[in-house]
């Protein structure tokens, strides 16, 4: 592997100093661009596309030749660990990821166990296949979802729905989803190590439904096991240390307990002021974040001010990841992305000087 020649991101991450504020956004390879739809047509399906090292490759690439990114994420899916544990993950065209099986009955529950590794042989090669194809250009990431955020859809069998049959299991027996969370825990830690030792430079734990949680449920449904998987994770790799980066959509009330739980940096989306956000856990860790990713439907003048106006709460100083609160949308004009991360690269130097 080559040496790293924009190490701008990782080094955001450990909270040293940067010339300027990285930039890289959440979903950058997906359907806003034409490229992808071409390659996800050329590969037949969403789960072609996953399962083949290099379809993966060509995909998670493809914003990196439009866009002057400061990191690659691969391109995959959270849902392969539950796929790998025996839940027949499937795509309907217009509805998302669905399950052949649930888990709602107690004896699946206790009959489930930690996959072999081998099933997601196909992620561990992708991830070694792009950082040859990377060439030491900028890091990549690897990432999962947290147990919370993957027992939902296990137990619902889809996503986008109000949880109430995993919110009742929570709350009639939480001894089974606890059994759930942790084999589903034990899992993530494992397929995030087995990412860092195909090359991952970088993990990101996506708690996407965290946010549903009550004050009480989230500190013992989610983050807790978000923290074991922290606890469990490989930190260094070729002699480098291997930053982790822990998002919970929607889980501005709780960031000083998740900035206790030894993650180097937190994901916020665009609910929480950043500057407010730096005030609470910023000396603990870096932050990532945060537009909200609808104003890239708007005009290049008014994602120039927001970009302006993120920097200037953040204010001066280093460990800001210049992100946005959540996925980019499938609607997003790919000029609009351009304007956003020219905006960033253009005013943040400001903010890095002495």
């Amino acid at each position: 592997m080559k040496p790293l020649q924009n190490d701008t991101f990782l080094r955001a991450l450990r909270r040293q100093p940067t010339d300027y504020t990285p930039v890289w956004m959440m979903r950058q390879a997906g359907r806003y661009l034409p490229e992808y739809r071409a390659s996800r047509k050329h590969a037949g399906s969403f789960m072609q596309l996953c399962t083949s090292p290099s379809f993966a490759t060509e995909v998670t690439l493809q914003p990196l030749e439009r866009y002057p990114l400061d990191a690659a994420i691969l391109f995959s899916d959270i849902l392969t660990v539950p796929d790998a544990m025996g839940l027949g993950l499937y795509f309907e065209e217009g509805e998302g990821p669905k399950f052949e099986r649930t888990l709602q009955q107690e004896e699946d529950i206790q009959a489930l166990q930690v996959p072999d590794m081998a099933k997601l042989h196909y992620v561990f090669d992708a991830v070694s296949s792009i950082r040859q194809a990377l060439d030491g250009r900028v890091p990549l990431i690897g990432f999962a979802g947290s147990p919370w955020t993957l027992a939902t859809y296990m137990i619902e069998g889809k996503g986008g729905t109000d949880f109430l049959t995993a919110k009742k299991m929570a709350y009639a027996r939480p001894d089974l989803l606890h059994h759930l969370l942790n084999i589903t825990a034990q899992t993530v830690t494992q397929y995030l190590n087995a990412q860092i030792a195909a090359g991952a430079q970088a993990v990101m734990i996506f708690d996407s439904w965290g946010g549903a949680l009550s004050h009480d449920a989230y500190q013992r449904f989610s983050l807790a096991y978000m923290q074991t998987i922290v606890a469990g994770l490989t930190k260094t790799a070729a002699g480098e240390p291997v930053p982790c980066i822990v998002f919970t959509k929607g889980g501005g009330l709780w960031l000083e307990s998740q900035a206790a739980i030894g993650a180097d940096a937190l994901g916020v989306d665009w609910t929480v002021d950043l500057g407010e956000a730096k005030r609470r856990v910023g000396h603990q860790v870096a932050l990532q974040g945060n537009m909200d990713p609808a104003i890239l439907l708007s005009t290049p003048a008014a994602i120039e001010a927001e970009v302006a106006r993120i920097l200037a709460s953040y204010g001066h100083g280093h460990g800001h990841v210049f992100n946005l609160g959540h996925g980019i949308t499938q609607w997003t004009p790919p000029e609009h992305a351009h304007a956003l991360i020219q905006a960033v690269k253009t005013m943040s130097p400001a903010y890095h000087q002495a």
